[in-house]
């Protein structure tokens, strides 16, 4: 009888070293196409310190940085397919699977912080409909990451007007921000948020669009002279995870790294006012033109965005109107 209950006693200590041995293995690597310095960067190193020290070391988050792994255009596929159990993208980069992403590329459409918040709220009637289609690409939305307003990149002068971009080519990364482009008689491109700088520093490209804050932790002002601050779209990204993966983690795991989440979402959103102040800074220091269109160019700007809303809902039918709908009512 005493070998029977030694038996059993050893049979589950070895069973609940077994399960602890397992949980201490759970590994997350998350894919980042900006350097580790930017505030994405720095909002998942946020996340990756609660979720440790959460889990008592039970979950290890290792980010690779800089598109070591994977550029932005690559991560859907990775993250859906399973390659890697998570990764950072430009929310444009599901427009192919989504079209409805591209709501918040409509020019001019989110032009207050007010309104993008309201946007963004999980399950408002515009990000809601976008986080359940991302999960039939295999893929769960963990968060979404502030990037702010897109701006232009040029040298030379600003891009105050439709005028200024004529026969121009343009760096977008999306196809309905390169539809903005043309629509004002650019010529768009779509080159990877990790590509920009070479492709300014060649000449492959006259304008640049992308975040202030990627101007500052890209150092573009050294390939760059002049910002214009046309807030014309709404850029966002979002940290996804292989849903199959997040699935079959232990309950608690997944308590743990969707706490940490909702926080690093709260936090970068909460900055991004002062991120992006400190990143008009930074460029003026680095000598940078900071110029901002008057209310009369703005209106010239609007005025050629009509063939882009056309366009979102020639593709999006009903969804999109309803989305668009909503937006136009925050």
């Amino acid at each position: 009888m005493n070998k029977l209950v030694t038996g059993l006693a050893s049979a589950a200590m070895l069973a609940a070293s077994s399960v602890t041995l397992q949980a201490a293995e759970t590994t997350m690597r998350i894919s980042l196409q900006l350097p580790l310095k930017s505030h994405l960067g720095q909002n998942l190193l946020m996340f990756k310190e609660e979720v440790e020290a959460k889990s008592n070391g039970d979950i290890t988050v290792e980010i690779y940085d800089s598109a070591q792994l994977y550029k932005d255009k690559e991560v859907p596929q990775a993250v859906g397919s399973g390659a890697i159990e998570a990764g950072v993208a430009s929310l444009t980069r599901y427009v192919g699977d989504i079209s409805m992403v591209d709501i918040f590329y409509q020019p001019f459409l989110f032009d207050t912080e007010d309104k993008v918040r309201k946007a963004v709220a999980p399950d408002s009637p515009v990000r809601g409909p976008i986080d359940e289609a991302i999960k039939d690409t295999g893929s769960t939305v963990l968060w979404w990451q502030a990037y702010g307003g897109a701006i232009m990149l040029s040298n030379g002068g600003p891009i105050a007007t439709p005028a200024d971009m004529q026969g121009k080519k343009v760096r977008v990364f999306g196809k309905t921000l390169g539809d903005f482009s043309e629509a004002a008689g650019g010529a768009p491109t779509i080159i990877s948020g990790s590509e920009q700088y070479l492709a300014y520093q060649r000449g492959t490209v006259d304008i640049g669009m992308t975040g202030v804050s990627g101007v500052q932790s890209r150092s573009l002002w050294e390939v760059m002279d002049t910002i214009t601050v046309s807030n014309h779209a709404d850029i966002e990204f979002i940290v996804v995870t292989n849903t199959d993966w997040w699935n079959g983690l232990p309950a608690e795991h997944r308590d743990i790294i969707a706490a940490a989440a909702v926080n690093a979402e709260n936090a970068v959103r909460d900055e991004m006012t002062s991120i992006e102040a400190n990143a008009y800074a930074a460029a003026e220091e680095n000598g940078m033109t900071i110029y901002t269109p008057t209310a009369e160019e703005l209106a010239q700007w609007q005025e050629v965005s009509q063939p882009v809303y056309d366009a979102f809902l020639a593709k999006t039918g009903d969804a999109g109107k309803a989305m668009l709908d909503a937006a136009r009512n925050f």
